[in-house]
C-alpha cells in the first residue's frame, strides 16, 4: 500500500472520524484474511486501514465494520494492558525493512493504547512506552479510529522510502483472527518477515531529535519494622535526556534517577531448589532492552502464531540482568547517580551500550556498571553477536568482575516452503577471582515451531564457577538436555473443538560428569481448545530428583544431600473464555513430592463489571506432607482497577503469603495529561505477622508523588 502525503494546507484533527478528503485519497488495506477459525478465507467483518503522513508524523485511519456494532468488547482501558478479553486492532512497523527490528502497537474499542519493541529474535518488549496518540469513535457501522505517531518516537533510516507494515484484527465474540498479510497459522504479527510494504515514505524528519524529560518527586517514608519509625520527608529532581545521534541510533542520559512509579513484583511461593526470576520493571532499563538480548535467554516459543504448545521461557542463564544494577540483595533500591545508554543500528549491526554509576548509600559501596552488546545481522532473520559486561566496585579490595560471550542465531520461515526453523548457540565466560577455572557456560537450541507439528531440543552446560556479575543463573555445575515434541491437530468442521494437543516435554539434568541429578517428563496426555475459547488440559509428570546439596523445602524441613526420590504428579488445568464478565482459570495438582506428597490448588478469577472496572483475584494453596514434616503455603493477590479512560487509571494490589508473613499493598494512580507528560501518586505499605503481639505490625511505608514532563525539539 502507498502512504498519502498530506498537502501543505492539510492537517489531521484527531477526532476519530475517518471522513476527510485525504483519507479518501489514501490507498486502502482492506482484504483481511482469517488465520482462525477458517484459515485462508476472507474475514467475516470488513476492516479498512489507510495511512497518511506529513513531515513530522505518521497517521493511521481505520474503520472496523461490524454486523452487530453494539456487541463490541473493550473492557481494558489502562495503558499497555493485555487484550485477551477484548476486540483489538494491532499493527507493526518495520522502518528499516530488515525483517528483524520494529515496533508493535495495539488498541481496542475503548481507546486502550499498547506498544512495544520487537527485536531480532521476535521477542516483544511491551514495557517500552512510545509517545503517540489516538481517538476512537463508535458509529452505526462499528468503530473507527485516528492515530498519530510522531516520527520523533521512532528510529528509522531516512534513506528508505519503503517500510514494512502489517495489521491484525480480533473479533473476540467470534474468536476470529484476521491479518492483512501473513495469515498462515505458524506465523505471528511480530514475525516481521511477513509484513507488507508501505511505500512513498519521503522527506521525513525527527526534528532536532532531542527530548528532555525533567521530573520532580516528593516522598514520605518510614520503616518501623526495621527500627526506623520516624517519617522522613524527601524532595528530589532529575532528568532524562534522549537524543537521536542518527535517525537509527538513540542515546539516553539519566541523572539522579528515581523509580518511584515502578510497580511492585507479583509474589511467588518457591518450592524448588533454585532462585526465582523476577522481570525488570524500571523504565530506564526497559527502553531499548531488546538490543541487549542474548541467545541463552528465551521468552517462550514454539508453535508459531496459533499453535497449541508454547515451549515456555528459559531464564536459567541471563548474562545481563539489569536488576543487578541499583537493587540490593533484599531488592531495596540503591541510589543511581547517572546512567547512559545508546541503542539502535549502525549499518548492519544492532548495538547497545550502557554505563551506570550507583552511589554509596546506607553502607553499601557505589559501583560502576558497563554493558556492551553488538549483533551483526545476516540474511533475513539471522545474526552473530558478542556481549561484554563489567562490574567495578569503587571500594578498595573489591575485585572487578567481567563477563564476555558470543552467540549466533540462524533462522528461516521458508524451510520446506513455509515452515519455521531456527537454531541458536552461545558461549559465555566470566572472570574468577579465585583463579580456579571452570567458569564458562555454553549451549545450543534447535526449534521447529509450527502449527500441528512442533519440536525442538536444547542443551546447556553451566560450569561450577560460572557467575556473571551483572547476570542471573538458576544454579551452577550442571548439564541440561531438553527435547520436546508436540502434535496439535484441528478436527475439521467440528462444531465445538477448534484444536487438540498432545505433548512430551523432557528435561534431564546431570552434573558436569554426566551423573544424573534430575529427570522430569511433562506429558500432556490431553489438551482441548474450544471455539467458545474455553480450554482443558491434563498432564502427567513423572519425576526423579537426586540432591547434590541440602534442600530446605520448608522452614523446619531439610532434605539431605545425596538423597534421591522418584515420584509422579498429575495436573488438570481449565479456563473459561476471558471475554466473559467472570472468567476463571483453575488448576488442580496432586501426587508425590520428594519423600511424601503435595497437593496444589490455584485459581485465577477476573471480574469485568464494565469497561474500566475490573478486579483480578489469584489464590494458591499448597499442602505438603512429608515424613520429615507437614506444612501448608498460602498466597493471595487482589488487584482492583478503576480505569477512567486510556489516560487515567487507579490500581491497587494487595498481596499476602504465609511464608514471609507479610501483607503488601500498593496503590498507584497514573494520569497521562498529554502523551509524554505523566503524574504518578504511589503509596506502598507492608505489614508483618508478629507472633509475639499476635497481630500484624507495620513493617514499612512510603508515599510518593512524581511528575514527568517531556520537551521535544
Amino acid at each position: 500500500m502507498r502512504a498519502e502525503r498530506l498537502r501543505d494546507d492539510e492537517r489531521v484533527l484527531l477526532d476519530g472520524f475517518v471522513n476527510e478528503s485525504f483519507w479518501q485519497r489514501a490507498e486502502s488495506a482492506d482484504n483481511f484474511i482469517q488465520q482462525d477459525p477458517r484459515n485462508g478465507e476472507p474475514a467475516t467483518e470488513r476492516t479498512d486501514v489507510r495511512v497518511v503522513y506529513d513531515a513530522d508524523a505518521l497517521y493511521i485511519g481505520a474503520s472496523f465494520y461490524d454486523s452487530e456494532p453494539d456487541r463490541w468488547l473493550g473492557y481494558e482501558r489502562r495503558r499497555d494492558q493485555t487484550l485477551s478479553a477484548d476486540d483489538r486492532f494491532q499493527w507493526v512497523l518495520d522502518p528499516y525493512l530488515d525483517g528483524q527490528n520494529g515496533y508493535f502497537f495495539e488498541i481496542n474499542p475503548s481507546g486502550l493504547m499498547g506498544d512495544g519493541l520487537i527485536s531480532s529474535t521476535s521477542v516483544q518488549n511491551r514495557n517500552w512506552d512510545g509517545i503517540w496518540n489516538l481517538r476512537v469513535r463508535h458509529t452505526d457501522i462499528g468503530w473507527t479510529v485516528e492515530i498519530q505517531i510522531p516520527f520523533r518516537t521512532l528510529n528509522f533510516d531516512p534513506g528508505k522510502t519503503e517500510w514494512g507494515i502489517n495489521f491484525q484484527r480480533t473479533v473476540r465474540r467470534k474468536n476470529e483472527e484476521s491479518f492483512w498479510n501473513g495469515w498462515a497459522r505458524n506465523q505471528t504479527l511480530r514475525r516481521l518477515t511477513t509484513t507488507g510494504l508501505l511505500r512513498g515514505m519521503d522527506n521525513l524528519t525527527q526534528g532536532k531529535g532531542l527530548d528532555i524529560r525533567p521530573y520532580g518527586v516528593a516522598s514520605a517514608s518510614a520503616e518501623p519494622g526495621r527500627h526506623n519509625p520516624k517519617t522522613e520527608l524527601d524532595r528530589n529532581a532529575g532528568f532524562d535526556l534522549f537524543y537521536s545521534i542518527t535517525p537509527s541510533l538513540r542515546a539516553n542520559f539519566t541523572v539522579n534517577t528515581d523509580f518511584a512509579q515502578t510497580e511492585v513484583d507479583q509474589r511467588q511461593v518457591n518450592l524448588t531448589q533454585y532462585s526465582l526470576f523476577f522481570p525488570e520493571r524500571r523504565t530506564f532499563f526497559l527502553e531499548g532492552a531488546g538490543n541487549f538480548d542474548f541467545a541463552s535467554v528465551s521468552q517462550g516459543g514454539g508453535g508459531g502464531g496459533q499453535a497449541g504448545f508454547n515451549a515456555g521461557g528459559d531464564t536459567s542463564i541471563v548474562p545481563y540482568f539489569s536488576r543487578r544494577i541499583g537493587l540490593g540483595e533484599d531488592e531495596r533500591p540503591q541510589k543511581i547517580d547517572y546512567g547512559f545508554q545508546v541503542t539502535g543500528q549502525l549499518g548492519k549491526a544492532d548495538v547497545g551500550v550502557l554505563q551506570v554509576r550507583t552511589g554509596e548509600e546506607d553502607g553499601v559501596a557505589g559501583e560502576d556498571f558497563t554493558v556492551v552488546r553488538v549483533k551483526r545481522r545476516m540474511m533475513t532473520q539471522s545474526y552473530v553477536g558478542a556481549l561484554y559486561t563489567l562490574r567495578n566496585p569503587r571500594q578498595g579490595g573489591a575485585s572487578t568482575r567481567q563477563t564476555s560471550g558470543v552467540d549466533v542465531r540462524l533462522a528461516t520461515s521458508r524451510f520446506r516452503g513455509s515452515k519455521n526453523l531456527f537454531t541458536t548457540a552461545f558461549a559465555l565466560w566470566n572472570t574468577n577471582p579465585a583463579g580456579s577455572g571452570r567458569n564458562a557456560a555454553f549451549g545450543a537450541t534447535v526449534d521447529y515451531p509450527n502449527d500441528r507439528w512442533n519440536a525442538g531440543a536444547t542443551f546447556r552446560e553451566v560450569q561450577e564457577h560460572f557467575s556473571p556479575a551483572v547476570g542471573f543463573t538458576l544454579r551452577n555445575g550442571y548439564r541440561r538436555y531438553n527435547p520436546y515434541l508436540n502434535f496439535s491437530p484441528r478436527p475439521p468442521n467440528h462444531p465445538l473443538i477448534r484444536r487438540m494437543g498432545f505433548t512430551g516435554d523432557f528435561n534431564v539434568w546431570t552434573d558436569t560428569h554426566n551423573s544424573l541429578l534430575q529427570r522430569v517428563a511433562t506429558l500432556t496426555v490431553f489438551q482441548m481448545d474450544l471455539h467458545s475459547q474455553e480450554t482443558l488440559s491434563v498432564e502427567v509428570i513423572p519425576e526423579y530428583q537426586r540432591l547434590d546439596r541440602p534442600f530446605r523445602v520448608g522452614r523446619d524441613i531439610l532434605l539431605p544431600r545425596g538423597a534421591d526420590y522418584s515420584f509422579v504428579r498429575y495436573r488438570v488445568s481449565a479456563g473459561t473464555a476471558n471475554r466473559r464478565k467472570i472468567a476463571m482459570a483453575p488448576t488442580v495438582e496432586w501426587g508425590g513430592f520428594y519423600s511424601g506428597s503435595r497437593q496444589r490448588l490455584a485459581l485465577n478469577t477476573t471480574f469485568r463489571f464494565r469497561p474500566g472496572v475490573i478486579v483480578y483475584l489469584f489464590n494458591e494453596l499448597n499442602t505438603i506432607d512429608l515424613p520429615e514434616g507437614r506444612f501448608t503455603t498460602r498466597l493471595y493477590r487482589l488487584t482492583p482497577e478503576l480505569q477512567f479512560n486510556q489516560f487515567i487509571a487507579f490500581v491497587n494490589m494487595v498481596q499476602y503469603d504465609n511464608v514471609s508473613g507479610v501483607i503488601g499493598w500498593q496503590s498507584r494512580f497514573r494520569w497521562i495529561l498529554t502523551p509524554g507528560t505523566d503524574l504518578y501518586i504511589v503509596n506502598t505499605q507492608n505489614w508483618v505477622d508478629d507472633p509475639l503481639q499476635n497481630r500484624f505490625t507495620s513493617l514499612d511505608r512510603r508515599a510518593a508523588t512524581k511528575f514527568l514532563y517531556t520537551i521535544r525539539f
